[in-house]
């Protein structure tokens, strides 16, 4: 029953990708963790094959119609891959806990969400048409943009690693403002951008994590579906007052998320104290053998 639900949820989070446009992925490492049962570490491996499929087929029919970038997905793409690697690399290290991944991974959720929220209410408030929305042209932010963009994109890398998050929502703004792309020709260029971060991210994972591919598989296609389903209805509902309503419901994961790790959080704390005066006490009784200074003076 419970492997039904979160079928059902893969197909709902295809869905959410396909009106949307981009966000749904995020929610497949909750999915996968709360509702599937799978440990972290392997979930976010799982998470980096679902996202990459999904994006790396998402972005064929931008590249049909022109709107796809090589050179600009090159140049980013590549600063992005080695910083997915290495936040890969960095999540398989033993002080790096599960607790902390998926604590980083609710905080991201919040700015997401955020950001989600925080458009939609400035499109709210102004009756001209934004051109982050239509697609125009928009000046750089800076004259030596490729520079932060490569660096931008790194950090990018490292949280897709490290938490197997897309990264559209940071992608997408820095290809328009530093990458000078226009709108869609960014979408269409980070959808690829983040198939070519989640394979590098899974070479960094590959041989420390055990993956259920049949899940991940199945997971895969049923999100899949579920993308085409949610890309069919989109030209029938407003996407703005969509987003805005799953910008909410992204900060209320993220506090779900955020509640479920504060109490393991905290005991993990409490158990490297306790293992820390455990380890101190041989230390503290053998210096304690040692006669102190105001008794070798009387002596």
């Amino acid at each position: 029953m419970v492997w039904l639900v979160g079928y059902f949820l893969a197909i709902c989070i295809g869905v959410s990708l396909g009106l949307l446009g981009g966000g749904g992925s995020v929610l497949a490492l909750p999915v996968l963790v709360y509702v599937m049962g799978i440990a972290p570490k392997p979930a976010i491996a799982m998470t980096l094959i679902i996202v990459g499929t999904i994006s790396l087929f998402g972005s064929i029919p931008y590249a049909l119609r022109g709107h796809l970038n090589f050179k600009a997905a090159g140049i980013f793409g590549s600063a992005t891959m080695v910083g997915a690697y290495l936040g890969a690399r960095i999540a398989t290290l033993p002080f790096v806990t599960s607790t902390f991944q998926m604590i980083l991974f609710g905080l991201l959720m919040l700015v997401a969400a955020g950001l989600m929220i925080y458009r939609t209410n400035r499109v709210d408030r102004q009756d001209s048409q934004n051109p982050l929305e239509t697609g125009e042209y928009i000046q750089p932010a800076c004259k030596y943009c490729w520079l932060w963009l490569m660096t931008e994109g790194l950090a990018v890398g490292v949280l897709t690693g490290l938490i197997g998050v897309g990264g559209g929502f940071a992608i997408v703004p820095a290809l328009v403002l530093l990458g000078k792309l226009p709108m869609r020709e960014a979408i269409g260029t980070s959808l690829l951008i983040i198939a070519c971060n989640s394979v590098a991210g899974l070479v960094g994972y590959l041989g420390h994590v055990e993956l259920a591919w049949q899940l991940t598989v199945s997971f895969t296609f049923l999100a899949g579906l579920g993308t085409a389903i949610g890309a069919y209805f989109a030209k029938f509902v407003s996407v703005q007052h969509l987003q805005k309503g799953f910008g909410y419901f992204l900060l209320a994961v993220a506090t779900f998320v955020l509640i479920q790790n504060r109490a393991s959080l905290q005991g993990s704390k409490k158990t490297a104290t306790q293992l820390f005066q455990h380890q101190s006490e041989p230390w503290a009784r053998h210096l304690a053998s040692f006669p102190s200074y105001e008794s070798r003076q009387q002596s």
